[in-house]
């Protein structure tokens, strides 16, 4: 790879990474062709991308970009592959549910809205993180909680109350 290549990849990592609130560096070491297809198309499936590159790329690429990303560079070793998403959780428990068959990917780091997690002791966690999509749900859930306890009461109460009238009108006859 001539030093060009190497500056057009870079940029290319670089404009990925940016236009990427969410990525994992992951070991996909030892998968046959086989669990990578699998992987790859579990992958696609949940919209994630998954691009391999090379470690010193990787670490240029973050070396370029605004942001504190040293804490990954002792992870860029051996095979890394990085997973993108626009979802914070999405690869981790794509990786969860992939690892039930196999032991890899191995998490190396992940970076979700600027918060750097390293190691694979943190897939538990980042696969917990809930969606902002949920997040909004819950609480829209919740708001709406007490406008139904209110408007269920006073359904109620009406038909108690019709049921009562009715009684008593039918008593008058």
């Amino acid at each position: 790879m001539t030093r060009e290549e190497k500056n057009i990849a870079i940029d290319a990592l670089v404009d990925r990474i940016s236009n990427s609130a969410h990525f994992y560096i992951t070991d996909l070491s030892n998968l046959t062709a086989l669990e990578t297809t699998k992987l790859r198309a579990m992958c696609f499936k949940k919209d994630v991308t998954v691009q391999m590159a090379k470690n010193t790329l990787i670490k240029k690429a973050l070396e370029k970009m605004d942001g504190e990303f040293d804490e990954m560079y002792g992870v860029l070793k051996g095979n890394s592959a990085i997973f993108f998403s626009e979802t914070a959780n999405t690869p981790a428990k794509l990786i969860k549910q992939f690892r039930k068959d196999s032991e890899r990917p191995i998490l190396k780091a992940a970076c979700i809205d600027s918060s750097i997690y390293i190691g694979d002791d943190q897939l538990g966690a980042l696969a917990d993180l809930k969606s902002k999509e949920e997040l909004i749900g819950e609480i829209i859930g919740l708001l709406q909680s007490p406008a139904k306890n209110v408007i269920s009461a006073l359904q109620s109460g009406g038909q108690t109350l019709s049921g009562i009238l009715k009684t008593l009108e039918n008593k008058s006859e």
